[in-house]
């Protein structure tokens, strides 16, 4: 029932990666049927980060206050509405709405995919399961990728509504996440629900006991307001989580992944060799993070991870410079590619799943609501900010860009090693209590 509940959520995750990997193969299809210049297209493509930093701003509170699995149901119901919107679409106005509701719809998936995952799953399986989300994603991305070569921009508006629907009707087989049913006092549903999880012959009195009395004694405390989460006793998790989502986008990835085909074009390398290359890295990559989190742990992923994206962002920055100074400009096409494939490689092993299944983790369930949307957003935020900036970067200087990259990189380095704590093995429970008296 965890592999079967996980396996429901995470359809919401391939939606995400389907509504993101969306604009790079139609952005010919669709300025040429519908008239749009590249100012008109270029809003249709950004506006689903809009849409995302509004969604995660609210995915908290409505995760709280509808329970999980209504939230996943709102959300994919909103999905089909954008897509259909796109699809019908006969000029910028619906098609950009359509966009936007996408955005709102898988700016909630962002936070309440891991949280239900994170809340549902033993402690022995919760990593896996929670990096399980990533890997979603990047599958979803990579299809829309390979569809897109195949399908006219309508047709693969249309495949972007199949993973809403089998989330809906999953959700008729699953159950609700077990912590939330006990935070709402829903006492019976909560057992039934753990008992579900679990199997009808576990015994699980005593984790059924440990989360009914950390909620209880949550429940003494007031709702938790956005400035509540600056408390000292809640100060290490919002520095944990933040910092991990601000040095996740900051080190360059959606300005990289984004513009992929500039960057391998600018170098000399063939750009649909460089992407295909590229989009066959991320997912096996991502699977064998998905493997080793509950063995080797959360941090030795983070800091293999972000070691990686400091070398890999170094070795593009190098090659740029060698290509601005006429330095052995043979090698920079290779030095590029080798550059980009050790930076996305990386990024898929730890960087981009990892912060996630932390989030998840560390905030307790008085709080969770709160400081998941203020998480989300900065996460959204941030990926605005590095998809809007990487041009204006670029015609500043390349490898000037690369190397800005490289010190956020190895920033993140320090990061992990003195901030991060290790949550592999622990219950939600242990953790949360460690990182509020620490």
């Amino acid at each position: 029932m965890v592999l079967l509940s996980t396996f429901v959520a995470v359809c919401g995750s391939f939606e995400f990666g389907s509504c993101v990997g969306f604009t790079a193969p139609t952005q010919n299809g669709i300025k040429d049927d519908l008239g749009l210049t590249l100012s008109q297209y270029s809003l249709f493509g950004s506006i689903i980060s809009i849409g995302a930093m509004i969604g995660a701003i609210s995915s908290g509170w409505i995760a709280d206050f509808l329970g999980r699995k209504a939230t996943m149901r709102m959300s994919s119901v909103l999905c089909i509405a954008g897509w259909l919107a796109i699809y019908f679409s006969k000029g910028y106005v619906i098609l950009d709405l359509g966009r936007f509701c996408n955005g709102y719809g898988i700016g909630v998936f962002s936070y309440v995919v891991p949280v239900f995952i994170a809340e549902i799953a033993p402690k022995d399986l919760r990593g896996g399961l929670a990096t399980a989300n990533q890997l979603m994603i990047v599958t979803g991305v990579s299809v829309a990728f390979v569809m897109g070569t195949i399908l006219n921009w309508r047709t693969l508006a249309l495949t972007g509504i199949i993973p809403c629907i089998v989330l809906l009707l999953g959700l008729f087989f699953i159950p609700e996440s077990p912590r939330w049913l006990a935070m709402v006092g829903h006492q019976k549903n909560f057992e039934a629900a753990l008992q579900r999880l679990r199997g009808k012959d576990a015994d699980i009195s005593k984790e059924a006991y440990d989360i009914q009395h950390s909620i209880e004694t949550l429940q003494h405390l007031p709702e938790a307001k956005m400035l509540d989460l600056f408390q000292r006793s809640y100060l290490r998790s919002v520095i944990v989580g933040v910092g991990l989502m601000m040095f996740q986008q900051f080190g360059g990835i959606n300005g990289i992944g984004f513009y992929l085909t500039k960057i391998f074009a600018s170098a000399g390398f063939p750009s649909n060799v460089g992407i295909v290359l590229y989009a066959c890295l991320q997912v096996p990559v991502t699977a064998l993070g998905a493997i080793l989190i509950d063995k080797a742990g959360r941090r030795p992923l983070l800091l293999i991870s972000a070691s990686g994206l400091f070398i890999g962002s170094t070795l593009t920055g190098i090659s740029f410079y060698m290509k601005v100074h006429e330095l052995s400009p043979q090698w920079v096409p290779l030095l590029v590619l080798t550059g980009v494939m050790a930076y996305g490689g990386s990024f898929s092993i730890g960087m981009g799943g990892v912060p996630w299944v932390i989030m998840s983790e560390i905030f307790p369930i008085n709080v969770k609501g709160t400081a998941g949307s203020l998480i989300t957003l900065v996460n959204w935020f941030g990926c605005f900010v590095g998809s809007y900036t990487f041009n204006y970067l670029m015609n500043w200087s390349s490898y000037g860009t690369f190397f800005f990259y490289s010190v956020v990189c190895a920033l993140a380095v320090l990061f992990v090693a003195k901030v991060v704590p290790e949550t592999k093995g622990k219950t939600l429970e242990e953790i949360q209590a460690s990182m509020n008296t620490s």
